[in-house]
C-alpha cells in the first residue's frame, strides 16, 4: 500500500510545536549561559588558603559581591611549616573584568547569607597598582570564621541562660518574702511602718516650712539674710580698714619702722644681757662671784639684826639724838 505524499495539517502542527520547543530551549540555554557567564572568555588566578571550609569546585567567585567566575580547582599542597598555604585554589574569572582586579585586591571566603554556601569574594583594586595577569596570585585577607562566631554566640546564649536562671531565683526569693526586698514586697507591717515614717517626715517638713517657726523664719524671713549681709559688709569694711596703709593696723602690717625699732630693742637687750653676764661688771660678779654673794648675805643679815634691835629698844639708838636736839 503506497503512502500518501501529501502533508497533512496535523503533521504541520506537530512540526511547528517541535520547532517552537527547540527555539524556546535554545533561548533558555542562551539566557542561562549569559546568567552563569558560560559563554564569556575567562582567565585564571591563584589563591592560597589555610582552609576552604564550605568552598567546593564549581563554587562561585564574586567581585565586590557580583558573580564573575567559578572555582576551577582546589588542590592540596605538600605538607610544610607554612600553615597559611595548605590549599591552592584556581579561580576562573571573566576576562572583561581584568581591570578591576589588581595587585592590591584581596580574596576572602564569604558566606551567601548567614548559613549559606561559601564563595570566594575579591575586592576591587585601585589604579595605583598593576593589573593581575593570568596565573598571578591574589592576596588573601583575614576572613571571619562563622563557626567561631557561632561558638561564641553559643557561649553568650549559655550566659544568658545562666543570667535568666539567676533572675528567676532572685524573683522567686522576692516573691516568697525572703530578704529585705522580699519583706518590703510581702510584709504588710513593714509597709505600714514605712508609711508611718513617711507621714512623720512629711509632718516634720511641714513644721519646718511653718512661717511662724524658727526654721520657717530662717527660710522665709529676709531679716536674718539682711543682718548677715550687713555683718559681711561690716567685716569687709573692717578688713579694708585693716588693709589701709593709713590706719594703725595697716601701718603695723606694712610699715617697717616698728620692725626696725623692735630689732634695735632686741639688739640692745642682747648687748645688755651680754654685759650683765660678763664677769668684769657688777652684775656679772653678782651672778658669778660667790664671795660677793656671801658678803651681801652677811650684810643683809646684820641689817636685819640691827633693825630688830631698834624695834626692841629704840631709845638706845635715839638717846644721844634727843640730847643733841634739847641742848640746842
Amino acid at each position: 500500500m503506497k503512502r500518501s505524499a501529501k502533508i497533512t495539517w496535523d503533521q504541520l502542527r506537530v512540526a511547528g510545536v517541535i520547532l517552537v520547543a527547540v527555539a524556546v530551549l535554545a533561548l533558555a540555554g542562551w539566557k542561562l549561559g549569559q546568567a552563569a557567564n558560560l559563554f564569556t572568555k575567562r582567565y585564571e588566578l591563584v589563591v592560597f588558603l589555610p582552609n576552604a571550609n564550605g568552598l567546593r569546585v564549581g563554587g562561585s567567585v564574586t567581585l565586590a559581591g557580583q558573580l564573575v567566575g567559578t572555582v576551577k580547582e582546589i588542590e592540596f599542597l605538600p605538607v610544610d611549616y607554612d600553615t597559611t598555604r595548605n590549599l591552592r585554589v584556581i579561580a576562573r574569572i571573566d576576562r572583561a573584568l581584568r581591570e578591576q582586579i589588581r595587585k592590591d585586591s584581596e580574596a576572602r571566603l564569604r558566606t551567601m547569607g548567614l548559613l549559606g554556601d561559601k564563595v570566594l569574594d575579591i575586592s576591587p583594586g585601585t589604579p595605583r597598582f598593576a593589573v593581575l595577569e593570568a596565573g598571578d596570585t591574589l592576596r588573601v585577607a583575614t576572613a571571619l570564621d562563622y563557626e567561631e562566631v557561632l561558638a561564641r554566640a553559643a557561649g553568650a546564649v549559655d550566659d544568658v541562660v545562666g543570667l535568666t536562671r539567676d533572675l528567676k531565683a532572685i524573683t522567686g526569693s522576692l516573691a516568697s518574702g525572703k530578704g529585705t526586698m522580699g519583706q518590703l514586697l510581702t510584709n504588710r507591717a513593714m509597709y505600714d511602718q514605712l508609711t508611718g515614717a513617711m507621714a512623720r517626715a512629711n509632718a516634720l517638713f511641714a513644721g519646718l516650712q511653718n512661717p511662724n517657726g524658727t526654721f520657717g523664719r530662717m527660710l522665709n524671713d529676709p531679716t536674718l539674710y539682711n543682718r548677715l549681709t550687713g555683718a559681711v559688709a561690716s567685716l569687709d569694711s573692717a578688713l579694708s580698714a585693716v588693709n589701709s596703709s593709713e590706719g594703725s593696723l595697716g601701718r603695723l602690717l606694712r610699715d617697717t619702722t616698728l620692725y626696725a625699732n623692735l630689732t634695735g630693742i632686741a639688739a640692745g637687750a642682747d648687748s645688755l644681757m651680754t654685759l650683765m653676764t660678763s664677769e668684769q661688771g657688777l652684775m656679772g660678779k653678782l651672778l658669778t662671784d660667790q664671795t660677793l654673794y656671801d658678803q651681801l648675805t652677811k650684810l643683809t643679815t646684820d641689817l636685819g639684826a640691827v633693825l630688830a634691835d631698834v624695834r626692841r629698844d629704840p631709845r638706845r639708838y635715839t638717846k644721844g639724838m634727843i640730847c643733841v636736839l634739847n641742848c640746842k
